[in-house]
């Protein structure tokens, strides 16, 4: 039992242990271990980035610019980032360096960056020379430089070599494949030992093109000189743009500058294998490419700032990418997409009138729709109304007609007696002249007067007949130049005998000078002719002495004016307000249309009707209608 306690205290105290150990360690390692982690990342990376030619000299200040920004972008520690730039590269002839070795040394002593970039060969080779002395243990990154350029048995452990490989064969047949008839190349070049180097390299590069292309070399000339001289190069020519850093006349200049001031006076095209000069005023053609060399630059920059020791890291040199080309270059020579090697890429391309402004198109487009539509619609509406007038005025004429033929069906006695009367005297004349010619002298004088009286009773019964086949005929609707005057005495004339027989005044006053409208003379007559029957009417239960109707013509202003009055009981007051509206009637066998066509009538010519009370008895009904002279 003593044993079995012991063995039994024994296993908890061990458990226990262990459990406070493991605790201790969950608590205590992770702050530990924090610590370094914590102190390596609020340190910021010190990363020195030492130009060639300076910090705005192109090309190799757009590598410059893309490398720190895609280092700052990538970096997952603070950046502490420091730009020093070996001006002495610009000279003719190698400058003393001591001066800034001196400086750098003093500024980085005791102190070194944790990595040194340099861009271009002349940094290259001013680190290569002086690391020793400068940065004995810091890693570098040589970058931006040509491979030739690589003083490779001074290369350490140490160091990382991002390359590019020029291949000026390519550069000059992409000039011979687009401009074929190509005959001279002038090469723009300075006179730095730099480009010095390179003028050697290219002449040596381009010996198997001998014999296809005439090449210019403007490396003894000052900047000024070039410039007039690619102002008149012959036909079929073009420039190849090198380096332009120092001129044969110890000018310095910066890239881009110089190349501005080419591409304005140039009369031929010019070409150039580095992309930061590309968009400016390069056609284009194969290239080297800022975007990979910035990248292995940084991805190197980033293993070694990781710990990882730069020996470990190499790159094969990096050559032209895909060609690429300026649209807007292409355009300006004449040179066709078609002779462009395929896989090329065409940027700048200005957008096609339809890129640029679809949106705008579009919306002008669907406003010219829309207003097509209105259009349309109008259109089709006017034609609508214009089919609608036309029926409307077939109505109205039918309409009218048969109102004329009610009109005239009122008026048959007054017309039969108007017509008896002359066909009567013809007739007694006849049987007069007859009894004459009997005679044995018959007095010739006195047959001649009877014939006479003939004709003239004739001529009376005639002018009845016109006037009521002037009125009963069916025409279409006709606006012309009509004579009020007139066409108020043709009414008043089929009327005068019906108002004879009611013994009923009929008085016409008519304008003293003619009064013409435009509209159709049937269809006023059968306005007058209405109003003047249904005045008739409404004088034939008055006093005799007191029985009378007045037609009169006049001017108002701009209208021709008709007005009919008579000394009627008049009209009453509440039916003044309906008395045009069809159907509307105050005679026991009236049908209410006739008031509703006088004003439909009067409307399809423009005028205006009104009707009123005159204060002396009866009633008074105005027409106006406009006068065209």
């Amino acid at each position: 039992m003593i044993r079995a306690s012991v063995k039994q205290w024994l296993v908890a105290t061990t458990l226990l242990g262990l459990g406070l150990l493991l605790a201790a360690c969950m608590l205590s390692g992770p702050a530990r271990a924090a610590e370094p982690g914590s102190a390596a990342r609020s340190e910021p990376k010190r990363v020195l980035i030492l130009h060639s030619f300076g910090r705005e000299f192109r090309p190799w200040s757009e590598y410059a610019r893309s490398i720190k920004a895609e280092l700052e972008r990538q970096s997952p520690w603070p950046l502490d980032v420091q730009e020093h730039t070996l001006l002495t590269a610009r000279f003719n002839s190698p400058g003393p360096e001591a001066p800034f070795v001196d400086y750098l040394g003093s500024l980085y002593q005791g102190r070194p960056p944790d990595i040194v970039l340099s861009i271009g060969a002349p940094a290259a080779r001013f680190v290569q020379r002086y690391r020793a002395k400068l940065f004995p243990e810091t890693p570098t990154v040589l970058t931006v430089v040509e491979q030739r350029l690589v003083n490779r048995l001074d290369l350490t452990d140490n160091d990382v070599v991002v390359s590019v490989r020029n291949d000026f064969v390519a550069a000059f047949e992409n000039i011979l494949k687009l401009l074929p008839d190509i005959k001279t190349v002038a090469v723009v070049v300075g006179a730095s030992p730099l480009e010095k180097f390179w003028i050697d390299e290219v002449k040596r590069e381009l010996k198997p093109l001998e014999g296809r292309l005439d090449l210019v070399w403007y490396s003894d000339l000052p900047f000024e000189e070039i410039l007039k001289r690619a102002s008149v190069l012959p036909p079929h020519s073009a420039l190849f743009w090198g380096l332009m850093l120092v001129d044969a006349g110890g000018i310095v200049h910066e890239g881009d500058i110089a190349l501005h001031r080419l591409h304005a006076v140039a009369n031929a095209p010019i070409f150039s294998y580095q992309e930061p000069f590309f968009g400016d005023a390069s056609v284009g053609g194969p290239m080297h490419s800022i975007a990979e060399t910035s990248s292995k630059t940084v991805s190197a920059a980033i293993r070694i700032l990781g710990g990882e020791k730069p020996a470990r890291i190499k790159y094969e040199p990096i050559g032209f990418g895909p060609p690429k080309y300026d649209w807007r270059e292409l355009q300006r020579w004449g040179i066709g997409e078609s002779s462009l090697p395929p896989g090329s890429e065409i940027l700048f391309r200005e957008p096609a009138l339809w890129d640029r402004y679809h949106w705008q198109m579009l919306l002008i487009a669907a406003v010219i729709l829309i207003q097509a539509g209105f259009i349309g619609g109008l259109l089709s509406e006017r034609h609508r109304r214009q089919l609608a007038e036309i029926e409307s005025r077939q109505r109205l004429t039918e309409l009218a007609h048969a109102n004329r033929y009610s009109a005239v069906g009122e008026l048959t006695t007054s017309i039969a007696h108007e017509l008896n009367q002359p066909l009567g005297s013809i007739l007694t004349n006849a049987e007069t002249a007859e009894l004459m010619l009997k005679a044995t002298s018959p007095d010739i004088n006195e047959i001649r007067q009877i014939l006479a009286d003939i004709r003239r009773d004739d001529q009376r019964a005639s002018e009845v007949i016109r006037r009521l086949r002037s009125v009963l005929r069916k025409r279409p609707f006709e606006i012309k130049d009509t004579e009020l005057n007139d066409t108020v005495r043709e009414a008043i004339g089929l009327v005068t005998a019906l108002a004879d027989g009611r013994r009923i005044t009929l008085a016409y006053a008519p304008a003293a000078a003619e009064l013409h409208v435009k509209g159709d003379p049937v269809q006023l007559q059968q306005v007058v002719l209405n109003l003047i029957i249904n005045a008739l009417d409404a004088v034939s239960d008055a006093d005799m002495k007191k029985r009378e109707v007045g037609v009169s013509t006049g001017r108002a202003g701009g209208h021709a004016e008709i007005r009919i009055a008579d000394t009627g009981s008049g009209i009453a007051v509440g039916d003044l307000a309906n008395i045009f509206n069809p159907f509307f009637t105050t005679k026991p066998q009236g049908m209410g249309m006739g008031l509703a066509i006088v004003k439909t009538i009067v409307e399809a010519h423009h005028g205006t009707i009104a009707a009123e009370n005159q204060p002396s008895g009866g009633a008074l009904f105005t027409i106006r209608l406009p006068i065209i002279h």
